[in-house]
């Protein structure tokens, strides 16, 4: 809705000789040219949808108070014009009389066009005075002077407009499509069971939809509270509107958004992840069951071993899925949402425990396990090299068996029997050196048995 941003400056010179005819007739031409412009720019401004606008809002705030200065200048642009007006037809009544104007009527037109001979009344509601000093009934202007405080009303009055129509042509249309969003967001977010009151993002939502309520009503009745001017802008008009309220609205509205997305996304695979974890809580369960048993076995068939305790089934774990279970079959997808999410990661936790707790209780067979196999594995070796019927050898060998294979099974002294089993198969394995003693292979094993 562009309208021109000052009147076309009058050019013409302060009072001093007496103009000729064809400067008359240039200085007329120019007044007809430059009154016409400011009619077309008044008229612009009169028929401006946001004066219209103004002129029909019920304002507040710094609008209220910039629009009655703005009434006044415009009320005094239009009398500055009319008198303005009003000296061009005198002047072009004056070049009427005669073809060729004698020295009487060019010294009128000269005062006319170029002198302080515009009078014009004083309204009593003249904007703020540029000089300090009791209001006078009437003032005296050169067209020149009239034009100018033309000008500076105009500019004055078109910025005011002109940023009052840009804010209403911005925010509320804004507002209007983040509120259907809103709406939109509400229903979807009350089809899950968010609520104020009952989540965080119900309380959100309802913080979101009185601060949009509370920004339109304000930006409809004062706009110019939410114009930044431009820095070092001149035009009529210059800046933007601070939208910085509606941004933060609009980033709370999707953060809501992104949380009832969320809580939909529980309400389509609830049943998978409710049976996920039903199965990890069932495996940590049979893992600790298998545990509690290995622990019996451990305790009858190893004896001076330290076995730690194993706990009990998850039981709070089972009534918070037991819960879960509920929030789903009424439908409370907000509740479910959170307590999914941390079920989850308990339960891995629980069955990674009930793994560790299995690893360690049976740690003890394991070694005798271990023990065994090495016992065997030297028995083949032995075997192989033709040192089977060896008695230093079988005795050994038996006598670690024993161990292993008994019951409770002492593993400190069963690994010892091991070791010296194969150390005996170590020294049975080595060359034989002719200055080595007949008797120390038994030496040696005498030696080990102590």
């Amino acid at each position: 809705m562009g309208v021109a941003g000052s009147f076309p400056g009058y050019t013409g010179r302060s009072s001093g000789p007496v103009m000729d005819r064809e400067e008359a007739d240039r200085a007329l031409a120019r007044l007809g040219a430059e009154h016409e412009a400011i009619e077309t720019s008044l008229l612009a401004l009169q028929d401006h949808a946001g004066r219209r606008l103004l002129e029909g809002a019920e304002l507040t705030g710094v609008t209220r108070e910039r629009w009655a200065a703005t009434e006044q200048s415009i009320t005094l642009l239009w009398g500055y014009f009319d008198a303005y007006a009003g000296a061009l037809s005198e002047a072009r009544e004056i070049r009427a009389r005669r073809r060729h104007p004698n020295r009487d009527d060019l010294a009128a037109l000269t005062e006319l066009l170029r002198g302080e001979s515009v009078t014009v009344a004083n309204p009593g509601a003249v904007p703020p005075p540029s000089a300090a000093g009791p209001a006078r009934l009437s003032e005296r202007f050169s067209l020149q002077e009239l034009v100018a405080r033309m000008n500076e009303l105009y500019a004055r009055s078109l910025d005011m407009v002109v940023a009052a129509d840009t804010v209403w042509s911005a925010l509320p249309a804004r507002i209007d499509l983040l509120a259907a969003e809103l709406h939109r967001t509400r229903s979807l977010a009350h089809s899950v069971g968010v609520r104020p009151g009952e989540h965080p993002a119900g309380d959100d939502l309802a913080e979101i939809t009185e601060e949009l309520t509370t920004l339109r009503v304000q930006v409809i009745s004062d706009p110019l509270a939410f114009w930044l001017p431009g820095p070092g802008s001149a035009a009529p008009g210059g800046g933007r509107p601070d939208t910085s309220r509606y941004d933060r609205a609009a980033r709370a509205l999707e953060d809501v958004r992104r949380e009832i997305e969320a809580v939909l996304a529980v309400r389509q695979d609830a049943e998978a992840r409710l049976v996920r974890l039903r199965d990890v809580l069932s495996r940590a369960d049979r893992t600790l069951t298998e545990a509690r048993a290995a622990r019996g076995e451990v305790l009858a068939k190893i004896a001076a071993s330290e076995v730690p305790a194993v706990s009990g089934p998850p039981t709070a774990l089972q009534e918070r899925l037991a819960a879960a279970s509920e929030h789903r079959r009424h439908a409370q997808w907000h509740r479910l949402s959170p307590l999914l999410e941390s079920l989850e990661q308990e339960a891995e936790d629980e069955l990674l425990r009930a793994r560790e707790s299995l690893t360690s209780v049976t740690a003890p067979l394991a070694v005798r396990a271990e023990l065994r196999g090495r016992l065997d594995a030297y028995k083949a070796k032995v075997a192989r090299h033709g040192l089977a019927e060896d008695p230093l050898l079988i005795e050994r060998y038996d006598a670690a068996r024993r161990m292993l294979w008994s019951a409770p099974c002492d593993l400190r002294v069963a690994e010892q029997a091991v070791l010296r089993y194969q150390h005996a198969v170590a020294e049975s394995l080595q060359p034989h050196r002719p200055d080595a003693p007949q008797d120390g292979r038994d030496a040696g094993g005498q030696g080990e048995s102590r």
